[in-house]
């Protein structure tokens, strides 16, 4: 059943904790976590960027004009819909016509439509395409999320909507979740005032992190729009900030941006019994990318528990997906596929790319990954 029409509970408006004074509150609550009766869990799902080429675009005109991207996520529906809140990157526009993919994206707004239906409740907008379209494109964007009921994180109309939107703060199942956003950079284009975009700049994220804890956010979980284009290790740099993130409150770090995947990883707080998922890059959700390993992604399942007074991680693991294009297929829709488990009837040719982009995939994540396993889905 989709979630499609899904209401969140979602508060735009938890102190900052590190070192020493976040284990005295651990440890100071967690004789009592040990016996305590778990209260309840919570299923989060991070997908890659959702792009859109002109490829893509073509395909899902009509002949009346307008346009329709349902076919596109039949085949993960389902699975997107299973979570308590499923979360996306998306790279593109809202800019209105002429719609144009790369270099400066601008996509139908029943795209949007159709990633709403396909179950995915809140969209990172906080990219490096995210001022494509200047002033009216961002503002464009954030207005047809908003219609569409889409809570969206890292991009802004003017101060007053950054403050009384973020960090997005995300009620369910009893949790509260922050969820903060940051982007490198905007491909050389300056947001123009009031608009604001969410950069990466450790003054603000440090004020950021205070002002969630402030509003007593259960977990911080960091989306980062950052690394090096189709390159499948991080550079230092990330690994870097992700290890400064988290000294400063933040409980999981989610990457985006190379369009390619990249290591993820459980490692251990330097405190507590904490552990903290870093996932560098989740790649591509659907595109019409044609350099090497860009037809494919990762859907990140996190799981959370609480146990007494403490939120812990209960589990985390990947699904792998990959876009088959029209051109494999003799016409029709871009279409997401299970990598694992596609359906029935595809083609030699979908066959033959599928089975390149896993057997990479799966080498990659089996030298690279710590403690995070491969999850499977029909």
């Amino acid at each position: 059943m989709s979630k499609g029409n899904k209401n969140l509970d979602v508060f735009y408006f938890p102190f900052l904790w590190r070192g020493w004074g976040r284990a005295f509150l651990f440890f100071l609550f967690f004789p009592f976590s040990l016996s305590a009766q778990e209260f309840g869990r919570i299923t989060l799902l991070f997908a890659g960027d959702l792009m859109q080429h002109q490829g893509q675009i073509d395909a899902a005109r009509r002949p009346d004009g307008s346009y329709d991207y349902t076919p596109c996520f039949q085949y993960v529906k389902e699975e997107v819909s299973r979570a308590d809140v499923a979360i996306a990157n998306l790279e593109v526009t809202l800019a209105g016509r002429p719609y144009r993919g790369y270099p400066q994206f601008s996509a139908p707004d029943e795209y949007a439509q159709a990633v709403k239906e396909a179950g995915f409740d809140v969209l990172l907008t906080a990219n490096n395409h995210c001022l494509d379209r200047r002033q009216k494109g961002l503002e464009r964007t954030i207005r047809v999320l908003d219609s569409l009921q889409i809570p969206s994180v890292g991009t802004y109309t003017d101060k007053s909507d950054r403050e009384s939107r973020y960090p997005l703060i995300i009620e369910r199942n009893g949790f509260r979740i922050a969820l903060l956003a940051y982007t490198y950079a905007t491909n050389g284009i300056e947001a123009q005032a009031p608009n604001i975009v969410n950069y990466i700049d450790k003054t603000q994220i440090m004020e950021d992190i205070r002002k969630a804890r402030m509003q007593k956010a259960d977990v911080i979980i960091a989306c980062m729009h950052w690394g090096i284009e189709y390159r499948m290790l991080p550079e230092y740099q990330e690994r870097q900030m992700a290890d400064w993130l988290i000294a400063q409150g933040v409980d999981h770090v989610i990457g985006g941006h190379p369009h390619v995947l990249q290591p993820m990883e459980i490692r251990p707080d330097d405190y507590t019994a904490a552990r903290h998922v870093v996932v560098y890059s989740l790649g591509n959700y659907i595109s019409n990318m044609s350099a090497p390993n860009t037809d494919g992604g990762a859907m990140l399942k996190l799981e959370l528990k609480r146990i007494g007074h403490i939120t812990a991680l209960a589990d985390c693991s990947y699904s792998l997906v990959w876009t088959s294009r029209p051109s494999l297929r003799g016409g029709g829709n871009y279409l997401l596929y299970p990598a694992a488990n596609p359906p029935e009837g595809i083609t030699p040719e979908e066959k033959s790319r599928l089975s390149t982009f896993l057997q990479k995939a799966r080498n990659l994540f089996k030298k690279n990954n710590i403690d995070i396993k491969e999850y499977f889905f029909k």
